[in-house]
């Protein structure tokens, strides 16, 4: 259960932040928080952390690296990837949709500022949905559901995310201006591709 909720946190925490600007609350967390700055060690090395102040760092420099990795020069939609066209699917052909459905899960367009479901910050949130759900699961002791949301899980990170996120995550790293989205790139590459091999290991024992 640990493994499940230290899981569900990662995917809750990259989801953030791939899907908007960091406000500052989020950003004093990153900050300070030790644990969590551990998979940021770039940014836990920058010289504008003492240089400027965390206002002044959020409006000159992550915010508009933000802007410019997911807006203005990347596409962070599994589609624009994976269609002969390279166009973004916005309806319900999107391949994400009914799996989304099956699970309960629903975009909120309008709170994620994204235009379709298959954003990779929504994907990641979707991967942490369920690990909620397996925690659920596991706190009832309901072992055939336990093992249906893993499968569930590995199958859309078979299907999904590690499909088509390693060759955006790769692209922002090295296109990323501040040390935080060079990180959270590599941070975000990296577990999907170390929870793809968790979750292929089989069914869990409760």
């Amino acid at each position: 259960m640990q493994n499940t909720q230290a899981r569900s946190n990662i995917y809750a925490l990259l989801s953030r932040i791939l899907m908007q600007e960091l406000d500052l609350e989020l950003y004093n967390t990153i900050r300070n928080d030790k644990n969590i700055l551990e998979f940021f060690p770039n940014f836990d090395k920058w010289d504008l952390l003492t240089e400027m102040d965390d206002n002044t760092i959020l409006t000159e420099h992550l915010n508009p690296d933000f802007v410019n990795l997911t807006l203005l020069h990347l596409i962070p939609y599994e589609t624009f990837y994976t269609r002969e066209d390279q166009k973004i699917e916005t309806g319900g052909a999107n391949p994400v949709t009914d799996i989304y459905s099956e699970y309960d899960f629903v975009v909120d367009f309008e709170a994620a500022r994204v235009v379709s479901a298959d954003h990779i910050g929504v994907e990641y949130e979707f991967m942490h949905h369920l690990c909620e759900l397996e925690l659920e699961a596991m706190k009832a002791n309901d072992q055939a559901a336990v093992n249906d949301i893993r499968f569930t899980q590995k199958t859309f990170l078979n299907k999904h995310l590690v499909a088509w996120a390693p060759q955006f995550l790769i692209n922002m790293k090295y296109e990323s201006r501040t040390p935080l989205y060079y990180d959270a790139a590599e941070m975000a590459l990296e577990f999907i591709l170390t929870d793809n091999e968790y979750v292929s290991k089989g069914s869990v024992e409760l």
